[in-house]
């Protein structure tokens, strides 16, 4: 459920690009070429997707594997620790029959992405296979929560200014939404370099569409659309060089809090604002 990928190949490349080696007392040696796959790993202390936190506020580890071809096909698989599915589904005491869990999110993606307009505006278009192996699933008492996304994104780069606009689009039910085929996040990141110690701001902003009129047989929401609710970040970034960086962020969202629950009994909202670190590593 993330756009890390987008930002490891990124970091991977120049880091790759901004070594050198040439030997004294002979003709300069042709720079190695960047490699077409990358790998990162991170650990947060709260794995955030779309402002909802999907480990109840516990930390979490992530990694993933990207390759980019230089005509601007990629394909790659980005994974998460998590307990959302295993939360929602909690009874007290744990002995109801619909102990449904999951402890890892894993996400398939590829897609397409050039500079198509001038350098610095790379447009991207892809889908986006998100996939949670669960135990003791039972579509009784829940759907899957498995979905697929198309997404076209316009990247931009104005001067210290990056940053891109983006619109997901779920062509299957939403995380196990009932009826929610159709539900669309569009969402704005803008990224500031200060040119001080290797710093950048970061902002984002995004709306999730819900679609559809919720089950009201399974206990959700009755009016259309209610839980439909706006995201936003703001935060710094800190590249150490090597792949190497560190963000720290605040998160919020005005998500409905009797509907995205999470913890034991669903008893927490799970977009309440709060805090965000996380260390990533690129190689």
């Amino acid at each position: 459920m993330k756009t890390l990928h987008k930002t490891a190949i990124a970091l991977a490349a120049s880091s790759l690009f901004a070594s050198g080696v040439f030997a004294q007392a002979a003709p300069a040696a042709e720079a190695p070429e960047a490699s077409p796959i990358t790998a990162n790993v991170t650990v947060v202390n709260d794995y955030r997707y779309r402002g909802l936190t999907q480990s109840n506020y516990q930390p979490a580890i992530q990694g993933g594997f990207d390759y980019a071809h230089e005509s601007g096909f990629y394909i790659g698989n980005w994974n998460s620790s998590i307990s959302w599915i295993g939360d929602q589904n909690s009874t007290a005491g744990g002995t109801a029959s619909n102990n449904v869990s999951s402890n890892i999110e894993m996400d398939f993606y590829g897609g397409f992405k050039k500079e198509l307009i001038a350098p610095g505006f790379a447009s991207d278009f892809g889908v986006l296979q998100y996939y949670y192996p669960t135990k003791g699933f039972n579509s009784t008492f829940m759907q899957n929560p498995n979905s697929t996304e198309l997404y076209a994104a316009q990247n931009f780069t104005l001067g210290p200014v990056t940053g891109f606009v983006k619109l997901s689009y779920a062509v299957t039910t939403l995380f196990g939404i009932p009826n929610s085929a159709g539900s669309m996040y569009p969402d704005l990141t803008m990224n500031y370099d200060t040119g001080f110690w290797g710093l950048t701001a970061n902002g984002h902003i995004g709306y999730q569409y819900i679609a559809g009129q919720p089950n009201t047989t399974s206990g959700y929401a009755t009016t259309p659309n209610n839980i439909s609710y706006t995201d936003w970040k703001l935060g710094m970034t800190k590249d150490f060089g090597g792949g190497l960086s560190a963000q720290v962020s605040y998160i919020s969202t005005n998500a409905n809090p009797s509907w995205y629950q999470t913890g034991g009994n669903q008893t927490t909202w799970a977009g309440r604002g709060g805090a965000n670190f996380s260390l990533t590593k690129v190689f």
